[in-house]
């Protein structure tokens, strides 16, 4: 099973792939396919709850999805990314929340949409034995602050500062680093700063390793970020299966011999009439 020693170990010499997952089905695939790590992110909001933005997901809702994350794969290193205002209100809750994800369902580390306010606090969860990946760029439950989803670090200044929170989250003890929505050569420069591992999103090429979410990589999702790519139709073929299924049903096609059977034991039902 991988380890976040592990992961550390790749930074600067073998590209790491990561990919989100919600849920048991999710996970089998990624294990299957020897993916190095999986992150059950709060993007669950997006692609499995129905919500529009992240914000509504609940401390409640990532356990269920962590859980069933863990108990469906053995190989893969688990990350339990931290909903909106689960971290961050005061240390204590946010060591609990994070903690939880660790004692109770099994997450190998935890993620934080980091900022100045999570340097102080990711080294208080290193300390405790909570591994941490940081995540700094675009941070989606910004949402509101941002006004969508732009991309960061486009000047020289919001640049410095990703780059001084990026040596801030590795002194503080994080393993790793997602990096999203940035521009790649900025992407370059932090990674060539950091002896931590990074793993982009949208930030191009130069990163230690990818991350995509599982609808977005499968073409489950019915849109995607213009920094994601389609590697399959899964939508479209699950889309027919059900149209045929729905076709076969209404022409009594379905279900046939073979899916029914009947026992002698009975005897003759016309006597139940």
């Amino acid at each position: 099973m991988a380890t976040v020693r592990d992961i550390r170990a790749k930074a600067g010499e073998e590209p790491i792939t990561m990919a989100t997952a919600y849920d048991a089905p999710a996970a089998e695939v990624l294990e299957a396919t020897g993916v190095d790590m999986t992150l059950v992110g709060d993007s669950l909001g997006n692609t499995t709850l129905g919500y529009e933005t992240t914000l509504s997901v609940t401390v409640e809702d990532m356990a269920r999805h962590v859980g069933a994350v863990v108990r469906s794969s053995e190989d893969l290193l688990v990350v339990a990314d931290m909903p909106f205002l689960s971290v961050g209100v005061s240390t204590e809750e946010s060591v609990r929340n994070a903690g939880r994800m660790l004692k109770e369902e099994g997450a190998d580390a935890v993620k934080l949409e980091s900022g100045p306010h999570t340097v102080e606090l990711t080294e208080r969860l290193v300390e405790l034995g909570i591994p941490v990946m940081a995540h700094l760029g675009l941070t989606p439950q910004r949402v509101n602050e941002y006004g969508g989803y732009p991309r960061q670090g486009t000047d020289l200044e919001g640049a410095e500062e990703i780059l001084e929170l990026a040596k801030a989250h590795e002194a503080a003890g994080a393993f790793s680093l997602v990096l999203e929505h940035v521009p790649s050569n900025l992407a370059s420069a932090v990674t060539e700063a950091l002896e931590i591992p990074t793993i982009g999103i949208g930030a191009g090429p130069d990163c230690d390793g990818q991350v995509l979410v599982f609808h977005d990589i499968v073409g489950l999702s019915e849109r995607s970020p213009p920094f994601a790519k389609q590697y399959g139709d899964v939508r479209e073929r699950m889309a027919e299966a059900m149209a045929a299924y729905v076709e076969e049903v209404e022409s009594g096609d379905f279900p046939g011999a073979e899916h029914s059977h009947e026992t002698e034991d009975l005897g003759d039902l016309d006597d139940l009439y």
